[in-house]
This record gives structure tokens, C-alpha cells and sequence, in this order.
């Protein structure tokens, strides 16, 4: 105890031990969380197995508010994307919006460029999410007529949504293995299928989840009320298509009419340059723009509420 060499040596190999323990142990940990980020991945039934981008800010971004509910509109729309890949594609679409606004037409249309790539992301997720609840409504009348089949063979309400996923194609073939996956796990039918509801909702689905739900609940039999859904869910299937192609042209008018005002602020500033600039220099050019903006986004708004009509 009185050779300082002698402590110091111990000190040194005690430091090397903890520091060993400290880095296995920071490995371990490492791999259960990898394990446990795939396992949770292959419950929610959203994977490619390819190389994800931005990892740091993909695990930086998920531990807030913005990032969880990201992450919960992401995969509602299907897409292939974390939410840390997403954000910084924004962020980069909203930085060249900014420039190009800036530099074709003035500087004071940077901002509201940038307000605009936000906005179109958000309705770009918006839409992504609408397709993929049409595309699974459009399936639901082939989802109905399997469980009706399968239930009528005998065969438990568990193991038709397992046969339905491997039968179906995507998106309702994903949605129901996330369903069969959460049934594997632990999770009772009325949460799994209530989940399901909350994530792509629509009356129909609304309706073929109350039926199931209730069936397992009361025990009784499901094949006539299924049957029966399967023939309403292919009319309300017709009319839903007669509705969206009397709407089209309608749609098609409020998308065209935004892109007119800017085509028209093109051809301004490319006809007398410097116009836009010198418009915008002033604070009555900056709020006649602000109020003509704010114009055409009423009137697309107004004629997208205009084309939309619940079926």
C-alpha cells in the first residue's frame, strides 16, 4: 500500500476492467435495442430491410411530439420512410423552393415559397393516406366475402384474418399481418381491429370491425351479417366510383386556378423584369400579394370542400 507505482498499476488495470464492462455493456445494450426496433417493426408490418438514412435524426426527431405524430401519419400512408428521412426531404424541398421563388421571382416570395413546400408536404401525406383508405375500401367487400368463408368452415376469427392477410393484396394484405402480428403478441381482437380503424378510417371499415368486434364479444354467428356486408360494401363500391368521376373535373378546376396566378406571375416578371421586385419593395405591393394569395387559397379551398362529398 505505501508503492505509489504499485497503486497506480491497480488503479490503471481497475480503470481498464470498468471500462471493458462499460463498452460490453454499451454493446449489449445496443443489440437487445436493435432486436427490439426489429421485432417492433415486423409487429407494426412496416418493413423493407433496406439501409435507412439520417439515423441520428430519425432517433432525435421520434422522441418528440412533431416526431411520434409523424411517425403515426407515416404509417398510415404506407410509405417506405422514417420520419427522420422525411423531415429532412422536406426541409430540403422547402430550402430550393425558397431559393428558386427568391431568385426567379423576388426575394419577398422566399417565405411564402417556403410556407407552400410545408403545405404541399402535408397534403402530399394527407393524400398518400386518403389513396391507401380507398384502395383497402376497395378491397373490403373480397376481405368480407374470405372471413364469411372461413368462418362458415369453422374456423376461428384469429386464424381468418391470418388467412386473409396471406390472401389479400397490399394495402390490406399489410394491415391485416399487422393485425395477425399484434394477435400473436398478446393483443386482444377488439384493440387490434380498433387500431385498425384508427389508422385508415372510413365508414365501411367502421361498420366490418363493429361486426367482428361484436361477434367475438356475443359469441354468435357471423357468416349471414358478413354476407350481407360483402353486398352492401360492393354497391356502396359502385357508387363511391360514380361519385369520384362526377367530382374530377371539379377537383381538376381547383388545382388549375392557383397554377394559372403563378404561371401569370412568371410571365409578368419575365416580360418586364424586376417588376415583381419592385411590387414587393413596398409595404401596399406586399399586402396586395398577401391578399391576392390569400384569394386563391380561399377559392381552392372553398372548391375542394365543393368536391368532396361523403358517400
Amino acid at each position: 500500500m505505501d508503492n505509489p507505482a504499485t497503486l497506480a498499476t491497480g488503479a490503471t488495470l481497475l480503470c481498464c476492467l470498468l471500462a471493458i464492462l462499460g463498452i460490453h455493456t454499451y454493446t449489449s445494450g445496443r443489440a437487445q435495442r436493435a432486436a427490439l426496433e426489429d421485432r417492433l417493426v415486423l409487429t407494426t408490418g412496416h418493413s423493407s430491410g433496406r439501409r435507412r438514412n439520417f439515423a441520428a435524426v430519425d432517433r432525435r426527431l421520434r422522441k418528440t411530439a412533431l416526431g411520434r405524430r409523424l411517425q403515426l401519419r407515416l404509417a398510415a400512408t404506407g410509405l417506405d420512410l422514417t420520419p427522420g428521412e422525411f423531415f429532412v426531404y422536406v426541409l430540403g424541398g422547402v430550402a430550393a423552393l425558397w431559393l428558386i421563388a427568391s431568385s426567379v421571382l423576388a426575394p419577398f416570395f422566399g417565405p411564402v415559397a417556403g410556407l407552400v413546400a410545408i403545405w404541399a408536404a402535408n397534403t402530399f401525406l394527407n393524400w398518400q393516406r386518403q389513396k391507401r383508405i380507398e384502395a383497402f375500401i376497395n378491397q373490403l367487400p373480397d376481405l368480407s366475402r374470405i372471413l364469411a368463408n372461413a368462418t362458415a368452415a369453422g374456423l376461428a376469427l384469429r386464424t381468418a384474418l391470418g388467412m386473409a392477410a396471406e390472401e389479400l393484396e397490399a394495402p390490406a394484405g399489410e394491415e391485416l399481418a399487422t393485425v395477425a402480428s399484434q394477435l400473436a403478441v398478446g393483443r386482444s381482437i377488439d384493440d387490434a381491429l380498433g387500431e385498425l380503424a384508427e389508422r385508415l378510417p372510413s365508414r365501411e371499415l367502421v361498420v366490418l370491425v363493429t361486426t367482428l368486434v361484436l361477434s367475438n364479444r356475443a359469441g354468435g354467428t357471423v357468416v349471414g351479417s358478413l354476407r350481407n356486408l360483402t353486398e352492401t360494401l360492393e354497391e356502396r363500391k359502385e357508387t363511391r366510383r360514380e361519385v369520384r368521376t362526377m367530382l374530377s373535373e371539379v377537383n381538376a378546376t381547383a388545382y388549375t386556378i392557383p397554377l394559372l396566378g403563378l404561371g401569370a406571375m412568371i410571365m409578368l416578371n419575365s416580360m418586364t423584369p424586376g417588376s415583381l421586385a419592385k411590387m414587393t419593395g413596398n409595404p401596399i405591393g406586399q399586402a396586395v400579394v398577401i391578399v391576392a394569395i390569400a384569394l386563391y387559397a380561399l377559392g381552392f379551398i372553398v372548391m375542394r370542400r365543393l368536391g368532396k362529398i361523403e358517400v
